[in-house]
């Protein structure tokens, strides 16, 4: 805990540095106290001084301020300045639909976002709150809030400890350390000053957030509030929200667009002033313009895309705090995960049962089991000795016990069975060892030498490097009357076999993982435990595990260095929680888009610090409190459909784009030239805002599209010089056929320019919203249809779009209906532009390939960079 460690030296008073070191008698002269404890005016006056025991809330923005900062975003404020301009210039119906729209958007974003921290705020209260105080002379239940330095505390099995604190009294107590460092087994806990200045030294401290697992203790709480290692870990939630990935990449995509767009109105309204065309026509013009240029409906089809993928995730299992980060999930490329309670069930199982030669047996494991279960043991290796052999202790009766010395690291039950009267022991190893005289081999027992206890420990050393735990089990038959169990009665003991335990991997873990990875997600174990525990598990769910860096590993390397080890090491051991935030920086320093799957305390800082970042519903209430997402099933097959989830988004978001990108910059691009050749305007602005309004309308369905399997195979990230090179060449094309047609209707039809303005705003409704089927997919159209919504909102607009002309409501915007003939030739134009546009989108869309590595990317690319694997026509998604 090297850094966590520092920071509490920093926030503690220097006397109480490292108090695990010090006497009880310094520290209660320290903190003024003793063994009474406080008088309840003393701790209310602590309380004021110290402080809640609470950590710093979360920074969370007020209901103005999440609005202010989603209106800030240039789009938004293209939009929000389009309409009011719109309005003022006598647009009031087409200003008031782009406001309604920005409105709507931002009102979905924002109820989202704060339903989902309001259900996650609900899950972190569901932890009990109550701690076990002496005050005036009594212990008395109170408020974990209220608890202050110098408080006598009183833990028992089952509490989850509410403070730092030195103990100074316990019987056969243990606590559950895993959300703290990730070690999975009990760590025993006992009166007595220790050297080491580490807190993962400290056998004689309690932590905030640890878990009492047996027995009972009476502790001097030291630290509270942000003074404790989970408040220093918890203090990560004080750090300002830096923007996502995808925050990121819409902003600059937003800039793109605002320049583009800016460019565009000040050119075509300076040229049409300076060739004298009057100044209010030309002003209208350029905001129509402006207008056209804008996708006003992305943030729409944005937030209500993202919405409908939170609904889909929350079918799941999935609680969604950040609408946002359902895109990040989907770009992910490096999910680092802790392995409690998320690789494995943090659950300990039985893995072996050996008898003294090494081979497999169960007779260790029975007896074992009868004593844990006759004798009452309820620590975590007794559990799963029971559970391992259930039944064992069916026809044996207790005649007396000596329970678990935890000095001697030993304890023995003497029981009656179907051989008779049986002492069973059974304890650490090393213990263990020392008491025998012999061991069983098969069904005989032979002399046992120091040669043979030799060997019995290097059997120990190689389970442990296999990273299982292992205890030992002893017997002798007994002589004589039975009586309560003295140590001396542990004497000239036979050796059965050692049980060997391990917190296995979950069932799905490996399968997960294969999936991830197909997905080309590479997952990282960062983890508090043993590197050899760690190494075990990676090999067990199919990582690479040759080479695992340890946390003084981590510390003893520079950042520049550590950026290139996080690139081939996978498995981590030890880690602090501010070593596990420097390996997820280090590969964020590299291109990655890094997701973090933590429960425990000592991942905050790492969750805070990852792009995306993942908790279980039962996890710490600091953990929670950082991630983005609450997995309410606590398994990485949630995380792999999430990841798709995450890309199916973003693909139906990324088709909007390429339409605009395509037909509005062609448009309005044949626009801006038009109004400058032209004697008189191509379309009349009230035209161009009825054009953009039905082509979105034809783009609602969007969010509720179909989305091909190989479109979601690969992590997904915005590119904006992909989606520039996209525009590039389908919005010339665009232009291209309009310019035939400019030139058919002027040369060919000599048509007016009523009737240039309705064939042309035909010819460009029916290409607009015909090429939406071509370039929503890499595959072809025929093969790839698209889905119900989709289809029904664009065959809806365009129909009305067709109709509307040849109505008495045409007059009103100033159409005239073509002749036959013209309408033909308008046909040929649009059947002729679909063709090509089919032709030339493989062109568009080679463009796309890696980033540079070491560099933030800012468009949008599968990691694949295949185009031909892309385009290869497929099953619908």
């Amino acid at each position: 805990m090297n850094r966590v460690d520092a920071a509490i030296r920093e926030q503690r008073p220097d006397s109480l540095r490292s108090f695990w070191t010090q006497s009880p008698e310094t520290i209660f002269a320290l903190l003024r106290c003793g063994l009474d404890g406080l008088a309840t005016d003393d701790a209310a006056r602590r309380l004021t001084e110290y402080g809640p025991n609470s950590d710093v809330d979360a920074k969370a923005d007020s209901l103005l301020r999440a609005i202010l900062r989603r209106l800030l975003e240039p789009l938004s404020l293209i939009l929000l300045a389009a309409g009011i301009v719109s309005m003022a210039t006598g647009d009031a119906v087409g200003g008031s639909i782009i406001v309604v729209i920005l409105v709507v958007s931002i009102g979905l974003d924002t109820l989202q976002e704060g339903h989902a921290a309001r259900t996650a705020e609900i899950l972190r209260r569901s932890v009990a709150l109550k701690a076990e105080v002496k005050r005036d002379g009594t212990f008395r239940e109170i408020e974990v809030a209220h608890v202050v330095p110098g408080d006598i505390l009183r833990v028992r099995a089952g509490d989850i400890i509410p403070a730092d604190a030195l103990i100074l009294d316990s019987r056969a107590f243990t606590a559950g350390e895993a959300a703290l460092t990730g070690e999975p087994y009990p760590v025993e806990k006992r009166p007595g000053r220790v050297a080491g200045a580490s807190a993962g030294e400290a056998s004689n401290a309690l932590f905030r957030g640890a878990v009492a697992q047996t027995g009972e203790a009476i502790a001097l709480a030291v630290g509270t509030g942000r003074n404790t290692v989970f408040g220093a870990a918890a203090s990560a939630l004080a750090q300002t929200q830096v923007p996502s990935p995808f925050e990121r990449d819409l902003h600059q995509f937003g800039l793109v667009i605002a320049r583009l767009t800016l460019a565009l109105v000040v050119l075509v309204l300076a040229t049409r002033v300076v060739f004298g065309r009057p100044a209010l026509d030309s002003l209208m013009f350029a905001v129509a313009l402006a207008v056209g240029l804008t996708p006003e409906l992305l943030p729409m089809i944005t937030t209500v895309t993202l919405a409908r993928g939170a609904m889909r995730m929350a079918a799941r299992k999935v609680i969604v705090k950040r609408l946002a980060s359902i895109h990040d999930l989907g770009a992910m490329t490096v999910l680092c995960t802790d392995k409690t309670g998320t690789l494995t069930s943090a659950e300990i199982s039985l893995a072996r049962s050996l008898d003294a030669s090494g081979a497999d047996d169960p007779r260790a494991a029975r007896l074992g089991a009868i004593a844990a279960d006759l004798g009452g043991d309820r620590g975590a290796l007794d559990a799963a000795l029971v559970a391992g052999s259930a039944g064992a202790a069916k026809g044996w009766t207790l005649c007396g016990r000596q329970a678990f010395d935890f000095s001697r690291r030993l304890g023995s039950v003497l029981a009656t069975g179907p051989a008779g009267p049986l002492l069973i022991v059974k304890g650490a190893p090393e213990a263990v060892l020392a008491l025998c005289t012999s061991q069983r081999i098969g069904d005989a027992a032979t002399p046992m030498d120091e040669a043979q206890r030799a060997l019995a420990r290097d059997r120990i050393h190689a389970l442990a490097l296999d990273g299982l735990r292992t205890i030992a089990i002893a017997s002798r038959p007994w002589s004589g009357t039975t009586h309560e169990v003295e140590a001396a009665d542990e004497r000239d003991l036979v050796l059965e076999g050692l049980c060997a335990f391990a917190d296995p991997p979950k069932a799905t873990a490996a399968a997960a993982i294969a999936r991830l990875h197909a997905a080309g997600v590479r997952l990282k174990i960062l983890s508090g435990d043993d590197p050899v525990v760690v190494r075990r598990l990676a090999g067990l769910v199919g990582l690479r595990a040759e080479t695992v860096l340890s946390g003084p590993d981590v510390a003893a390397l520079s950042d520049d260095a550590l950026a290139v080890q996080v690139q081939a090491v996978d498995a981590y051991g030890r880690l602090t929680p501010d070593q596990k935030s420097r390996i997820v920086k280090a590969l964020q320093a590299k291109g990655a888009v890094v997701g973090f799957l933590g429960d425990g305390i000592n991942d905050a800082p790492a969750l805070k610090a990852g792009d995306i970042g993942l908790s279980v519903a039962g996890a710490t209430g600091v953990a929670q409190a950082a991630a983005d997402m609450i997995l309410l099933a606590s398994d990485l097959e949630v995380v792999a459909d999430g990841v798709q989830e995450g890309r199916r988004t973003f693909v139906n978001i990324l088709k909007y784009v390429r339409m605009g990108a395509s037909s509005n910059f062609g448009n309005m691009l044949s626009m801006a030239v038009a109004s400058i050749a032209l004697p008189f305007l191509p379309m009349l602005p009230t035209q161009i805002l009825l054009n953009n309004l039905l082509y979105d309308l034809s783009e609602v369905g969007i969010p509720l599209d179909d989305v091909r399997p190989e479109a979601t195979q690969r992590p997904q990230v915005w590119d904006i010089h992909g989606l520039m090179r996209f525009a590039g060449v389908m919005g010339p094309l665009s232009s291209l056929f309009d310019f035939l047609t400019f030139g058919a209707l002027l040369f060919l039809f000599h048509a007016t320019p009523d009737e240039f303005r309705t064939a042309w705003f035909l010819e460009s409704m029916a290409t607009q919203i015909l090429v939406i089927f071509i370039i929503r997919t890499n595959g072809r159209p025929w093969q790839d249809l698209p889905g119900p919504a989709l289809a029904t909102s664009s065959l809806v607009a365009l129909m009305v779009a067709l109709v509307l002309p040849f109505t008495p409501l045409g007059g009103l915007f100033g159409f005239e209906a073509p002749p036959p003939a013209m309408l033909l030739g308008i046909a040929g134009v649009v059947v002729t532009y679909l063709v090509c546009a089919e032709l030339l989108k493989p062109l568009a869309l080679r463009g796309r390939h890696r980033a540079p590595r070491g560099r933030r990317r800012t468009g949008w690319r599968p990691a694949s960079p295949s185009p031909r694997r892309d385009l290869r026509p497929g099953p619908r998604g």
